[in-house]
């Protein structure tokens, strides 16, 4: 019959002093200087390679947190690989042990990015698509961004700092130009940059359709794939026309999605938000919002499909066509969402909801539009 031995231990320092069910003392050294390294592998997304030495170490757990699961592997050589498939951070757990129930231990995170410009700046490869066609309603207007440049018969580009020099309202520190915009296989890139121009730190575009294209009611389905990281602000949003005569939020503004990059409060690289800006009664800005988050992940990760549906009496936002958030503006004070609206398309580089980048934003960063389709 195999005889089964149970420890009793008192830690004393790395020195464990034991005592068998048989009495018997005996003397326990731990491991010490205990390190490792991660990495991921650069030829294969999300596979991290975990690399430990201790001193006096027999053998080597490693623990992977993987969502709601923890994968451990045991190796005497203290090296394991775990395949990660969403973005995120994830803890990993090294013990190095003398015995089985004897080990110090160590954790390190690491953070996965999938389908974004740290990953080869490449576009999403997967994701939601939406229909080319919807019951009662016709396609009026699509842009598809294909051929090899902006078509300037419906889009024109914005440069600077803005109007008044004070970050386009929202302190925001780029400059915007032309070059960080292209067009090439049917999907529009703009480029967000950390390279220094005409007294601005960081380079990016803003598009918009003003005096070319603008439309009143109906659905309006954004194909996308964001960027991410602290101080990063794309939007996909519009104005009324009357913006060139009474200025905004007189107006009226509609946020087809914003997203706000790091860790801000309410959002994240996770979070899409949807939201109406107005002048009340009074004369003073108005706006109510709503968002949606990921279970897991970032918006980066895949292709998603923004889109509001708007008629005389109020809007609604969706996100991959899931409702999440939705305004009535019946109310005389939001009389400025009944006239024509044109399209907004920008990445910023920090502003006042954001926040400035930090030394986790990594360069370039890149908003992709796969089409823009209005239906009536």
């Amino acid at each position: 019959m195999k005889k089964v031995i149970y420890f009793l231990c008192i830690p004393i320092a790395f020195l464990f002093a034991c005592k068998d069910d048989e009495g018997t003392i005996r003397d326990v050294v731990l491991p010490t200087n205990l390190n490792f390294t991660l990495e991921e592998d650069t030829n294969q997304l999300g596979n991290v390679t975990v690399n430990a030495n201790a001193t006096l170490a027999n053998f080597y757990s490693i623990i992977f947190f993987d969502q709601d699961k923890a994968v451990s592997v045991e190796d005497r050589e203290g090296m394991a690989s775990y395949e990660f498939t969403k973005s995120g951070t994830y803890q990993v757990t090294v013990r190095a042990h003398t015995t089985y129930d004897d080990y110090v231990e160590l954790n390190k995170s690491i953070t996965l990015r999938f389908g974004v410009p740290g990953n080869n700046g490449n576009a999403p490869s997967t994701g939601y698509t939406s229909p080319m066609s919807y019951d009662n309603m016709n396609l009026v207007w699509n842009e598809e961004f294909n051929g090899n440049s902006l078509n300037l018969n419906d889009w024109n580009f914005e440069k600077g700092t803005g109007p008044n020099n004070d970050g386009w309202g929202n302190n925001e520190l780029q400059y915007y130009r032309k070059g960080n915009t292209k067009v090439a296989n049917g999907i529009l890139t703009i480029k967000a940059n950390n390279n220094f121009f005409e007294g601005s730190n960081y380079t990016s575009s803003r598009l918009t359709t003003q005096g070319k294209k603008s439309f009143q009611y109906g659905r309006i389905d954004v194909r996308a794939g964001m960027p991410y990281g602290q101080g990063i602000w794309p939007a996909i949003w519009m104005l009324g026309n009357s913006f060139s005569t009474e200025g905004w939020p007189f107006c009226g503004e509609i946020d087809i999605m914003e997203m706000v990059g790091g860790n801000v409060a309410g959002g994240g690289d996770n979070v899409t938000h949807g939201t109406a800006h107005w002048a009340n009664l009074s004369g003073n800005r108005a706006q109510f919002g709503g968002s949606r988050k990921l279970n897991g992940g970032a918006l980066a990760d895949e292709w998603h499909v923004y889109s509001i549906e708007w008629d005389s009496t109020k809007i609604k936002w969706f996100f991959d066509n899931k409702l999440y958030h939705e305004i009535d503006i019946t109310p005389a004070e939001l009389s400025e969402f009944n006239q024509p609206f044109f399209f907004i398309l920008n990445v910023a580089v920090g502003g006042d909801w954001p926040g400035p980048p930090d030394n986790t934003t990594t360069y370039p960063q890149k908003m992709f539009v796969d089409y823009i389709r209005v239906f009536q």
